[in-house]
Formats: structure tokens, C-alpha cells, sequence
């Protein structure tokens, strides 16, 4: 038998301390891609955010440094460097020990951002090395690390002095691990964004950004006295509204509740909710709370002023929400997340006290301001409207269910029927569609072949987009329904695959496809982006034949560019995909369909505003602003050359 057959105590293995972090870095910040990278730098900001929120912070400063770290510096406390009972400098223990920091005594930080206390010390792990300088008690102590572990030697057991100070604060320099991480260039649009989100819920804080890796620095201020108020204007900046931006503010069960709202002229609905500064991309129980108290409550004043007739049925919470932009901020002394990347909310009380701050700072609100309330009940009445003229057609295209494996261009449904082990491929055009059926294995992938481009849902109405044959097909297929705002009418335990694979030509044209059908999914199914089921398939562009040795599939420009480097010309004959039409059944099945060699791009969110407002912009009917944004962001675009 091949294999130790001992199974004994020496047999378990325990990470200790860091080195956890660095063999299953997921599980801290979800992901070694592009998000988590960024997200290194948001928890050393939410530390400084949690001294703010403690009253001891005003400005917070960060640099994207020209060697590719990032500076965080703040104007707090700065962490404590005395000696802690573990024997150790404070400082020390928090960017060495998980789930040590001051966010564990309520003394110290009423409300927080972080849930298990590891942000720091993440940080540290993931990164080539990290110095710390913190200013306080009249001097600069100093420390570095290397990979998590403490390179400077203690001075009588505690940090060096490296200067005198009249200032407080911390400031934490980390250099990303190539090690960890699939590329180590920060984002600087998502984490400007990020910041700015940051501003708009701290009104009395101010945020500097610099990035200093161009040919010339470029650098933000972010500080916004209105708070809620203003970021409602900066989400409908582009948008007719009905009223002005409407903000309710409470407390109720020790739990400080910020709620701002206004109503544009758009069938659309945008609410987004926080906790502790933290997105939760998935909502959670504050937004269940202020969604189902603003039903109940506009349910209640549309009886009252005669909209809805005793015999009429109340308006939905979809029709009320109809044309909403929305933002609830929560501080909680003690939340609760599903998952370490705090994408859903899971407390009860969370739920009751926004119910009941909401609940009474409307009536105060609406009572004063009637035309106001008829405008938004207006909203209400036509969704109404338009709901019950589609009903017919959505009851129709949910039940007409199709999915007999055929060879007329639609479903090829595989024969596996746990979700959890099944997979479709969308596939554009006919002859990749008839190679990707002969490929797969239809023990567990189907295969969807559509015809050309599918409908721009951005510049579409809602009847448009429920007649589109091409989308009616996706829609019964996936099994969980259709939505015109998050979580409406969608339920993502129904789905019946647990990967739904974009598989288009390496391309304009394909890119084009798979952006068409990545926007129809982000604004009517954007459970399936959030919640990780959405991928694309990364095609070869070329095989490589060579006269001695094994062929090879290269999959972009810089991958035939390193293989010239080591092969000499005429050593090798070259085939270029123009297409996954041109590959034979074998040859997609080992690039693109075999688990065991494919290579797929899982479609991520970070930030759900910056996603909703580039969507719009991108594919929208409005070119001036498309223009500017491509121009703008021309200079980050990876090219394969």
C-alpha cells in the first residue's frame, strides 16, 4: 500500500501562529486576486478608521509607493508599545497574533470594523516585509518584519526609539508577496473609490490618497461634510431626481443608525448597506429591517391619502422601492458576519433597531413633507402598474421548462442533477457550440450555444429584455428567476449549476459577448457574480507544434513572447485559434472544458458602487462619458503585446 500507513499524533499538523495565514490566505481575505490584494490596504485603513470612530483620529493618509508597497499613515493614539502580559511589546502582538488588538475590549472600541481582530497581522503575514513607525509618549518607536516574522532586535525588551515627537500616530509600510499573490500591482481605481465610500460615512474625517508609481504623481482628498447626503448625490449624479436626498437618523438598542434615500425617474433600485464601515455587498438583517419597515409604513400612507382602495392589494416592496437609491449605515458594538470578508449581516437586533429608527423618523419625515411622500407613492403606482402587466409573461417564461438534450442549437442539459457537481457553458456561435457538445463530459456540463450578441440590457426596457429569446433560454436554465433589484424575485438556492461559464473567442468580438452577458447578469442576477458562480473560460490563442519535444498551448501574446525566447525560429510550428470553432472536440475538451487543465477567470465585485456606476457608463447610451472614462483609465489596461 502506497503511503505512510501510520496514523499517529505526529501525523496532524498545526500551523502555528502566521504561517496559517500564508497556506490558506483565502480564508482571511477571500481571495489572492486583485480583491485581496486591494483588500490589504483596507484593513490597515479600517484600523485608522476604528481610532476615528474612537474620537482620536481626524486625517488618514495613504500612498501607493513607486517600489509597489503601500504606505497607511493616521494621526491617532498610535498602538500601544509598553509591555503586554504575554510578554512581548503590544505592538508586537498585534501584527504577530491572530485575533489580538484593542477591538476586543469594548473600553477601548465601542463600534469596529473588524470582526476577528486578524487584519494586521494578515497583513503582515501576506507581505515581503512591513515597517511600523508609531508616534506616541514623545517618541518614534519603529519595527519590521519579514515575511510575519520580527527582524529588529528589542531594546530592553522593547521597540526602538528612532526620534522624538510631539505628534501621535502609526504609520505601516508593506510591500505585497509575489509569493502569495496572482499579480502585486494595487488597483487604483477601486481602492480610490473604496476611500471615498470611506469619507462619505465618516463625515468629520479626511482622507489624502497619493500614487506615486506614474510619470507623475497624482493625488485625492476626500472629506465630505454631508455625509450620507452627499453620497446619495454622488450615486444619482447622473440621474433625474424626484426629490431631494432624504436622511433619518436614531439610535435604538445601543445600535447608531444612518439612513439617507432619494427617488430618481429610473425602473431601477440601488440599496446598499453598512456596518462599522464595512460594504456588505450581500446586505444582511439592517437592510431587511429598513426595507420591510418601508413597506409597512408607505403601505400604510398610501391607504391613508386614498392611493390604495380597500379592495386593492398592498404595494410590494419591489413597487415601493421602485426608483430608490439607498444608503443605511449601522455602528454596532458587536457584529456579526457570514464569512471573514463581512459580505452579509447576521444580527437580529441589527434588524429591529433600523425597523424602529426608520419606523419613526418617517412619519416625523413624511407628515411634514406631503408632496414629497405622493411623489415617491407615485413611483410605487406605476411599478405596480408595469408588475401586473408582466406577470403573465414572467409566470409564462418561468414554467415553460425545456431541458431534453437536443440538436437544434438550445440546452444540452447534463445528467447530473446535484447543483453542487454541474456546470454550463454559455457558448457564442454554432460550430464551437456543436464542438463544445462533442467535448464535454454531459455527466456534469451542459452546454448553452447562443447566436451573436444577446441583448445591452443597460440601454433596454424590462418587456424588451423578458422577450429576448437568448435570455428567456439563460433564465430557465439557471432555474432561480430574474430580478430587477437585489434579492427581489431571485433565489439562489434554486440554481442548478454551480458554475456558469462564459466560454467566447479570444477576440473583440468575444469580449464584447461575454461584457454583454457579465452586464445581464450584475444588474438582474447579481447573486450569481456575489456569490461566486460566474466564470470565464480563458481559451488558448495559439498551439505551439515543435519538431522535437511535446506541443503546447500558449495562452496570450506574452506567453508566445517567452516561448520565442527559448526556442529558435523554424524549431516550431504555430497554429493560431482565431475562434473555439477551429478547435476539434479533443482539443477543447484538454484547453477549456477538463477541469484537470483548464484555466478560468472567476468574475469578482469589490466595489458595488464603482461596478454599478462603470456598467453604466460602459454600456449606457450616453458616449461622452464613456469616451473620458476610456481615456482615463487607458494608462491601467494590461495589453498583451
Amino acid at each position: 500500500m502506497a503511503g505512510n500507513t501510520n496514523y499517529d499524533a505526529a501525523s496532524i499538523s498545526v500551523l502555528e501562529g502566521l504561517e496559517a495565514v500564508r497556506k490558506r490566505p483565502g480564508m482571511y481575505i477571500g481571495s489572492t486576486s486583485q480583491k485581496g490584494l486591494n483588500h490589504l490596504i483596507y484593513e490597515i485603513v479600517d484600523n485608522s478608521v476604528d481610532e476615528h470612530l474612537a474620537g482620536f483620529c481626524t486625517h488618514i493618509r495613504v500612498t501607493l509607493e513607486s517600489d509597489g508597497s503601500c504606505t497607511v499613515e493616521d494621526d491617532g493614539r498610535g498602538i500601544p508599545v509598553d509591555m503586554h502580559e504575554k510578554g512581548m511589546p503590544a505592538e508586537r502582538l498585534v501584527f504577530t497574533t491572530l485575533h489580538a488588538g484593542g477591538k476586543f475590549d469594548q473600553s477601548v472600541y465601542k463600534t469596529s470594523g473588524g470582526l476577528h481582530g486578524v487584519g494586521s497581522s494578515v497583513v503582515n503575514a501576506l507581505s515581503v516585509y512591513m515597517d511600523v513607525y508609531i508616534s506616541r509618549d514623545g517618541f518614534i518607536h519603529h519595527d519590521r518584519y519579514e515575511r510575519g516574522v520580527p527582524s529588529l532586535e528589542l531594546e530592553n525588551g522593547l521597540l526602538p526609539k528612532v526620534g522624538k515627537t510631539r505628534k501621535t500616530g502609526t504609520r505601516v509600510n508593506f510591500l505585497p508577496d509575489p509569493e502569495i499573490f496572482e499579480r502585486t500591482r494595487f488597483s487604483a481605481t477601486e481602492i480610490k473609490s473604496r476611500l471615498h465610500e470611506t469619507a462619505y460615512l465618516n463625515p468629520a474625517l479626511t482622507i489624502q490618497f497619493q500614487d506615486l508609481r506614474g510619470e507623475e504623481p497624482a493625488e485625492e482628498v476626500y472629506h465630505e461634510p454631508e455625509g450620507l447626503v452627499g453620497y446619495i448625490r454622488d450615486l444619482n449624479q447622473n440621474s433625474q431626481a424626484l426629490c431631494d436626498p432624504i436622511y433619518l437618523k436614531g439610535e435604538a438598542e445601543g445600535i447608531q443608525v444612518e439612513v439617507a434615500f432619494q427617488y430618481v425617474d429610473e425602473f431601477r433600485e440601488n440599496v446598499l448597506g453598512f456596518c462599522n464601515n464595512i460594504f456588505n455587498a450581500e446586505g444582511g438583517t439592517h437592510l431587511t429591517g429598513f426595507k420591510g419597515t418601508f413597506t409597512t409604513v408607505m403601505n400604510t400612507y398610501a391607504r391613508e391619502i386614498g392611493i390604495l382602495k380597500d379592495k386593492d392589494a398592498n404595494f410590494t416592496g419591489a413597487d415601493i422601492r421602485n426608483g430608490m437609491t439607498a444608503v443605511v449605515s449601522i455602528k454596532h458594538p458587536d457584529p456579526r458576519f457570514e464569512g471573514q470578508t463581512k459580505t452579509k449581516l447576521d444580527n437580529p437586533d441589527a434588524s429591529r433597531a433600523v425597523g424602529k429608527v426608520v419606523g419613526e423618523q418617517m412619519v416625523l419625515y413624511f407628515d411634514r413633507n406631503l408632496e414629497t411622500l405622493k411623489a415617491i407613492l407615485g413611483c410605487a403606482e406605476k411599478a405596480a402598474k408595469i408588475r401586473k402587466a408582466e406577470e403573465k409573461a414572467r409566470t409564462n417564461l418561468l414554467t415553460k421548462q425545456k431541458y431534453s438534450f437536443d440538436s437544434n442549437g438550445k440546452l444540452a442539459n447534463c445528467e447530473k442533477k446535484d447543483p453542487s457537481q454541474c456546470e454550463i457553458f454559455i457558448v457564442e456561435g454554432d460550430s464551437a457550440g456543436g464542438s463544445a457538445k462533442m467535448a464535454r463530459n454531459r455527466n456534469y456540463q451542459a452546454i448553452m450555444p447562443i447566436r451573436g450578441k444577446i441583448l445591452n440590457v443597460e440601454k433596454a426596457t424590462i418587456d424588451k429584455i423578458l422577450a429576448n429569446a437568448e435570455i428567456k433560454t439563460m433564465i430557465n436554465a439557471f432555474g432561480c428567476g430574474f430580478s430587477e433589484g437585489y434579492g427581489n424575485d431571485f433565489d439562489i438556492s434554486k440554481l442548478r449549476y454551480d458554475k456558469i461559464v462564459i466560454m467566447a473567442d479570444a477576440d473583440v468580438d468575444g469580449a464584447h459577448i461575454s461584457t454583454l452577458l457579465l452586464t445581464l447578469f450584475y444588474r438582474f442576477m447579481p447573486e450569481l457574480i456575489y456569490k461566486g458562480h460566474v466564470y470565464i473560460a480563458m481559451p488558448p490563442l495559439y498551439k505551439v507544434m515543435p519538431k522535437k519535444g511535446k506541443e503546447e498551448y500558449l495562452y496570450d501574446d506574452r506567453a508566445l513572447e517567452q516561448y520565442r525566447k527559448s526556442h529558435k525560429s523554424g524549431s516550431f510550428t504555430l497554429q493560431r485559434y482565431k475562434g473555439l470553432g477551429e478547435m476539434d472536440a479533443e482539443q477543447l475538451w484538454e484547453t477549456t472544458l477538463n477541469p484537470e487543465t483548464r484555466r478560468m477567470k472567476k468574475v469578482e465585485i469589490e466595489d458595488a458602487r464603482l461596478a454599478s456606476n462603470v456598467t453604466e457608463i460602459l454600456m449606457g447610451s450616453d458616449v461622452p462619458p464613456r469616451r473620458a472614462f476610456i481615456y482615463e483609465h487607458a494608462r491601467d489596461a494590461e495589453l498583451d503585446i
